[in-house]
């Protein structure tokens, strides 16, 4: 049996720590702990309650102490593009303000006034939301000079929980990339841009790699816990953990399936191409340097908001066995900006539907349906205009993360692409972050193993266009 190893996975609405440990040939995960996270308001802002995070991670490791867990190493992995900026004291001088905060309205735009927008991408293959790091910089840099002036350190959520943790503070490469402040050729921090923008780069510190040890933890925190442990980044990026458990990649588009749908494919090399850009594709950091080119999607957000303005009374599996039930055959765009962060996402799709002329959805049901069909529909464009850039066919899709369990979805791509649609596995994100670590302590040699390891590790669902679905 080997040592336990931690994997904390925190995303837009509840975070996990999970156990994982190599025993008899395969990759063994137990859960330990699951808490919520929400956004809070402060400041007139939306914004993550980091303190609070902090407090959870804590509260899992105490957690493995009582289940007589005692890790070797802990790693953290969150969503992208939010960070903190530190003070000369090490002290926060801003809130955690979240991506779905509208500061960023209009900023985009603004920036492309000083640098193109061709330019920004062929320096840093990244796509355009308009809540990339580099336009929430520009916003704060517009409303509050003083405090940007002020900053020290600049650092991620991940990167400011490793330095709660240790006392060391690093930018961690698969989430630095995705500011779109990275050249994309040097993999180091833009300084032309930064210098362009007026963001002082001083604050920006070294980007480290993936698999990089960076140490014990804090005194006070090992024996406030009972046991001291590594702290090793994985991708920190919790796509970029994702996608390195994807069992096989060759001729495979995945689809990360959260919060977020991140559809694309791995590549060694970026791809910064007109058509790449005019498509909005991305190329973020991945595990030894290799590229996640991608298009992020609205994803199963619209679906998590529809059922909380039903109150929760539904589960989104009920959600789902609804969906199936209804005869309703509108579509969303839901990439459009109202669906964002909106103060009532049913009646967001509503009023969609409304201005182009469909019909509207009224039953929890239809409404569900709605929202599987559209994001299927935007599924299938983003694979024919990978299909394109490539010049190639990709005869499977791998749909990786907690929303390859929805197997109605998984059917409806099917169907619509026919393609054979791999599901799983379910804890990509966890496993990801987890072999990061195991191939930083030497139990791993690389990549390659480790896809072998979740193959045999981790059973997966293959969905095909006939209405049915086979293991």
């Amino acid at each position: 049996m080997g040592k336990y190893r931690i994997a904390v996975d925190i995303g837009a609405s509840s975070g996990r720590l999970m156990a994982g440990r190599l025993a008899n040939g395969k990759l063994e995960l137990r859960e330990v702990y699951r808490f919520e996270n929400q956004l809070v308001q402060r400041g007139g802002h939306f914004c993550w309650d980091v303190a609070a995070l902090f407090a959870e991670v804590k509260q899992g490791l105490h957690a493995c102490r009582d289940l007589g867990i005692q890790p070797e190493s802990i790693g953290i992995d969150t969503w992208a593009v939010d960070f903190v900026l530190l003070g000369e004291n090490d002290e926060l001088l801003t809130e955690a303000v979240a991506y779905r905060d509208p500061r960023t309205d209009g900023m985009m735009e603004e920036v492309f006034e000083i640098i193109s927008k061709e330019r920004l991408y062929l320096e840093t293959g990244i796509q355009f939301q308009k809540f990339n790091t580099i336009y929430q910089l520009y916003a704060l840099k517009k409303s509050h000079p003083d405090i940007l002036a002020r900053a020290k350190t600049f650092l991620m959520i991940p990167d400011y929980l490793n330095y709660l943790l240790t006392g060391k503070k690093a930018n961690e490469y698969t989430n630095a990339t995705s500011t779109q402040l990275v050249n994309a050729f040097t993999k180091k921090w833009d300084l032309d841009l930064l210098e362009k923008l007026g963001i002082p780069a001083e604050m920006f510190g070294e980007i480290h790699a993936p698999k990089t040890v960076l140490g014990s933890l804090k005194q006070e925190l090992a024996e406030e816990l009972g046991f001291d442990l590594q702290v090793i980044l994985p991708a920190t990026h919790d796509t970029g953990s994702a996608v390195i458990a994807v069992p096989e990649l060759q001729d495979t588009i995945y689809i990360s399936s959260g919060t977020w749908s991140l559809i694309g494919v791995e590549n060694h090399f970026p791809i910064c191409v007109t058509k790449a850009l005019d498509y909005n594709f991305t190329n973020e950091g991945g595990l030894d340097y290799r590229y996640r080119f991608l298009k992020n999607i609205m994803g199963l957000w619209m679906i998590q908001e529809v059922r909380r303005n039903y109150d929760s009374v539904y589960s989104f599996a009920q959600l789902v066995e609804l969906a199936k039930q209804a005869e309703f055959d509108s579509i969303v765009n839901v990439d459009d900006a109202r669906f964002l962060k909106p103060d009532h996402m049913v009646t967001a799709i509503q009023q969609y539907c409304q201005e182009t002329n469909q019909p509207l959805p009224h039953t929890p049901g239809e409404v569900a349906k709605c929202v599987f069909d559209s994001l299927v529909v935007s599924y299938q464009k983003a694979i024919g205009e990978i299909e394109e850039i490539f010049e190639q066919k990709f005869p499977k899709v791998n749909v990786i993360g907690g929303g390859c369990q929805n197997e109605l979805l998984n059917q409806l791509l099917a169907d619509a692409t026919g393609k054979e649609v791999v599901a799983g596995p379910v804890e990509a994100t966890a496993i990801g972050n987890l072999v990061a670590q195991l191939m930083a302590a030497g139990e791993i040699a690389g990549l390659e193993e480790a896809r072998t390891l979740i193959q045999h590790s981790f059973a997966v669902k293959t969905f095909t266009g006939t209405r049915g679905s086979r293991v």
